[in-house]
């Protein structure tokens, strides 16, 4: 499983033209679900997701998770993000896990983040989405 954050000043998805999913400040994610994942994964990574310290304290250091500065995370399913990249021009997509496994892994996945925080808004899974943020700093990192 792989997790691209960005700290966002605000994001949004859309899918045929409507805003399923928006948050204002907080943690735009996108999500990759590979066939070796397992729940105890998923469990790992929403954990270390809403513990990441990712926002600035008041000196301007990163100390801060984004429970603590009560900002939203907008989660979005990416399967590219489980794409080999290290051969070749093209990606290849073997290591992704099957849809019907990564959509369940991703809605439990979501179930997870939720239990543990408030502010939870998601994409739509399989669709054509468009997603637009503000990128804070800019802010990203990788979690697997």
């Amino acid at each position: 499983m792989k997790l691209l954050i960005q700290r966002a000043k605000q994001a949004n998805v859309t899918v045929e033209g409507e805003v399923i999913g928006a948050i204002d400040h907080g943690q735009m994610v996108l999500v990759g679900i590979e066939k070796a994942d397992t729940e105890a994964d998923l469990q790992r990574l929403a954990d270390k997701l809403l513990k990441y310290r990712m926002f600035s304290d008041e000196e301007g250091k990163m100390n801060l998770n984004v429970k603590q500065v009560e900002g939203g995370v907008l989660l979005v399913s990416q399967f590219t993000l489980a794409a080999e990249t290290k051969k070749g021009l093209r990606p290849g997509f073997s290591t992704a896990a099957i849809p019907a496994e990564a959509e369940r892994l991703f809605n439990l996945f979501v179930e997870m983040v939720r239990k543990q925080h408030d502010k939870v808004a998601t994409g739509q899974f399989g669709a054509d989405m468009q997603v637009s943020l503000i990128n804070d700093g800019p802010v990203t990192f990788m979690l697997d």
